[in-house]
């Protein structure tokens, strides 16, 4: 075992305990309540809010658009453009929703977190029938080409 004299040692951490004021030891919190939230009220208030809501817009537009996809997505080069439009909604959708939260905008957060939820469920819908998770049905076969 060690050879120390814990008894000599506890008594010198005492002391120098003792010659630190409590102010040191304990320093004051940081402020909180109406001081603060006042702050934060006031940080929001000159944040501008129209780049958020703007971004939210665009998302939104692009996931109304692809209730109205034009192209046929069932295999090959439209199925591929139809996922990439729908990863394009995934990736707005989560930007959005970053922004969303920052700015604390609770409704708007909301939507953009439905819009990455719409996503994806569109993307479910064109890859697990191809994956063999769901049952292929005509209009989302089971081959990702259009070759038989």
């Amino acid at each position: 075992m060690t050879d120390r004299n814990w008894d000599a040692e506890l008594k010198k951490i005492d002391r120098q305990l003792e010659s630190v004021s409590d102010e040191a030891l304990f320093p004051a919190k940081a402020a909180s309540g109406a001081p603060a939230k006042a702050q934060a009220m006031e940080m929001q208030k000159t944040t501008s809010t129209w780049g958020v809501f703007l971004r939210l817009s665009l998302t939104v537009a692009l996931g109304v658009g692809m209730v109205f996809w034009p192209y046929s997505a069932r295999c090959g080069f439209g199925l591929t453009g139809y996922l990439g439009a729908v990863a394009a909604l995934l990736v707005s959708g989560v930007w959005s929703s970053v922004w969303t939260f920052r700015h604390r905008a609770a409704k708007a957060h909301v939507l953009s977190l439905l819009l990455v939820l719409w996503g994806l469920v569109l993307a479910s819908m064109e890859v697990l029938p191809r994956t063999g998770y769901a049952k292929p049905t005509v209009a989302h076969p089971a081959q990702w080409s259009c070759t038989k």
